[in-house]
């Protein structure tokens, strides 16, 4: 049995714990703030089994130069942003190349593809399967030749991967869901993809569950992180503490953190934001607008609608352009009321260059472990990656630790 620290209590913190506890290892996790309240806590709510190959950089030049221009709603951005990310955001469009990308897609889908399965027992044993829907997801097109250029598509990831989908003509998927207020020109509905009525909520009761059985979960600075000998220490609300294993499960805050201990982590920060509406006819299942780059999820607090991807300085004002507009291009598929009175949330992805977390021992410091860059799938791959790292830390690497390592791309 092992002492160890895990700092970070969002879905990939708290699925790290509760891997280890399970384990027989004593955990304590430490956060400045309640499990499941920053970026798990605003997401789409999708456990995505259908994403096998991680999102790309696009290539296209007309692609491209929509988003630069501001034509397209899935991206917006800052010089300052750009410019603070550009090594990044170089090895990013590297990596994306179809050659390279094709091969970190088998290692991507490999942990897609187990997602839901390593979620059940969790959901399970916290006792909140009322926060799951097992219905899928659907993306609308209302451009025919994008629908049927994505259609032939899910045919080759269905093929490669295994994940099933099924298509729709637009009167037969609003006969499936009435919610739908007009016929897209077409609907692709991924069939075994889940979603969750309350993310930050799902977090919450993972972490109620860690504490059940017998773990701590503490408030403090990840910041005072230190080595002492040959373990680490940390600064908590109710004084030091020691261990000699320290998990780093801090999303996009990872990077500052790691910098005092001279590790240089290249990543790419994408800002999003998203706000709950009124409606009374709530949609089935997510929608993903595929037009207008947001996902409308049903969530116990009325219609979630999250953007996309900002690149902007990590101390930028919040801009939200990208709800307002896909609030009102939405309009002429949902039915969407009022915006719900509430704080506005936003969170930031973390996104690696080469689009895999990095999951494994710290190259250079002993009892020194790396979880986070999971990009857009943190919610999705909590639970696979924390058995990932589970495993690499008990038993040394095998092939998939070896391509999550840290040691491989610093």
């Amino acid at each position: 049995m092992a002492e160890i620290l895990v700092l970070g209590a969002g879905m990939v913190g708290v699925s790290t714990a509760l891997a280890l506890q399970a384990r027989g290892h004593a955990v304590q996790l430490l956060d400045r703030g309640a499990p499941g309240r920053e970026t798990s806590f605003g997401n789409a709510g999708v456990i995505q089994t259908e994403a096998a190959e991680p999102y790309a950089m696009p290539r296209d030049p007309r692609v491209i130069l929509a988003m630069m221009t501001g034509r397209s709603n899935d991206l917006t951005w800052s010089l300052r942003g750009l410019a603070g990310m550009a090594p990044a955001l170089w090895s990013y469009f590297r990596n994306s190349a179809p050659t390279r990308h094709a091969a970190l897609s088998q290692t991507y889908a490999r942990l897609t593809s187990r997602a839901a399965q390593d979620h059940q027992p969790l959901i399970e044993a916290a006792g909140c399967d009322n926060l799951i829907a097992r219905d899928g997801m659907a993306q609308i097109y209302r451009d025919p030749r994008a629908f049927e250029r994505d259609a032939t598509d899910a045919e080759r990831i269905a093929a490669r991967y295994g994940p099933r989908f099924c298509t729709f003509d637009g009167a037969s998927y609003r006969r499936e869901d009435p919610a739908l207020q007009a016929e897209p020109a077409g609907v692709l509905l991924w069939s075994d993809t889940w979603s969750c009525s309350s993310p930050g909520g799902l977090v919450a009761a993972y972490a109620a569950l860690f504490e059940r059985r017998g773990g701590r979960i503490l408030g403090g600075d990840a910041e005072s992180l230190a080595q002492d000998g040959s373990g680490w220490t940390v600064a908590t609300a109710d004084g030091p503490l020691a261990a000699q294993h320290v998990v780093i499960a801090l999303g996009p805050w990872a990077p500052r953190l790691l910098r005092r201990f001279d590790y240089r982590i290249p990543m790419v920060l994408k800002r999003g934001y998203h706000g709950h509406f009124q409606t009374n006819q709530t949609p089935r299942r997510p929608i993903v607008d595929m037009d207008n780059g947001v996902v409308a999820s049903p969530m116990q607090t009325g219609l979630r609608i999250a953007t996309g991807a900002a690149l902007v300085a990590h101390d930028a004002p919040a801009d939200l352009r990208q709800l307002e507009r896909g609030r009102r291009a939405l309009g002429d598929m949902l039915q969407i009321g009022p915006r719900i009175t509430e704080p506005q949330w936003s969170g930031t992805r973390p996104c690696m260059p080469d689009m895999l977390p990095m999951v494994g021992a710290a190259p250079r410091h002993p009892g020194m472990w790396f979880h986070f860059g999971h990009g857009h799938q943190g919610f999705t791959l909590g639970p696979t990656t924390a058995e990932v790292l589970a495993t690499s830390l008990e038993d040394g690497e095998d092939e998939l630790t070896r391509a999550l390592s840290p040691a491989r791309r610093i």
